[in-house]
């Protein structure tokens, strides 16, 4: 069967018992398998390929899915033990956790968020009535703002070294990358890299600074970086691992 459309214009299929997404892409030259945000098994197949090789491939690996499945469920535990986002609640932030001080404004007065590690690790937050319902919405309008001084300050530092000049930084909600650098030096950085460790972000930074002296990802471009952030393997470990939790953080 080829299946129901799902977001994303995926397409629902299944093979062996296992139900998976399909998409094609214009730009994959092979298979490629990964688990995506809410578990589901996610094949991009080139454009030109038969069907037949996303089951046979999605049947092939059908061990390896099922000990994924048992991670992401895993993760997830973990992650909702840690309680609804909150007064009292927690929130990675620079790579640690950070207890939410969340204090109700009367009317008429407006929201302001405060970072302060001079105790405790806190984000207090002095929440105005009419953002009562929007605490998710509130922290990510302060955590974007957040990334883009902290991003700033990266490219600010890095560029010099790497001797590139970018034309453009912005600050976005990249879902599949996090970040992208344009051929006409245009740079982009997902805001959730701002509750990564400092280490984290900037190897994201100098590996798309880098991309504007080495476009791709020959030899000579992880040469470059790992020149200027000799912990680049151990920071791309991290987001791999990490990657659900920073996603899953507002929820």
């Amino acid at each position: 069967m080829d299946g129901r459309r799902a977001p994303g214009s995926a397409v629902v299929r299944e093979a062996a018992g296992v139900a998976y997404r399909l998409r094609r892409s214009s730009r994959a030259h092979r298979l490629r398998l990964v688990i995506d945000g809410d578990g589901t098994p996610l094949v991009t197949l080139p454009v030109r390929a038969p069907l037949r090789l996303a089951d046979e491939f999605v049947v092939s690996r059908r061990d390896w899915i099922g000990r994924q499945h048992a991670r992401f469920a895993a993760e997830r535990a973990r992650h909702q033990a840690r309680g609804p986002l909150g007064d009292g609640g927690t929130l990675d932030f620079s790579g640690q956790a950070h207890r939410l001080d969340v204090r109700p404004l009367p009317g008429g007065q407006r929201t302001r968020i405060e970072h302060d590690d001079a105790v405790e690790a806190t984000i207090r937050i002095w929440l105005a009535e009419a953002d009562g319902p929007a605490l998710p919405s509130v922290l990510e309008r302060w955590l974007r703002e957040e990334a883009r001084a902290a991003v700033g300050r990266r490219v600010a530092a890095r560029a010099p070294q790497l001797g590139v000049v970018p034309r453009a930084v912005s600050i976005r909600d990249q879902r599949t990358r996090w970040g992208s650098a344009s051929r006409k030096g245009r740079l982009s950085f997902s805001w959730r890299l701002v509750l990564a460790p400092p280490a984290v972000l900037d190897y994201v930074v100098v590996h798309e600074l880098a991309h504007l002296a080495v476009f791709g990802h020959p030899p000579a471009f992880w040469a470059l970086v790992r020149s200027v952030v000799p912990g680049a393997d151990a920071a791309r470990r991290w987001l791999r691992e990490h990657a659900r939790e920073l996603h899953w953080s507002l929820e």
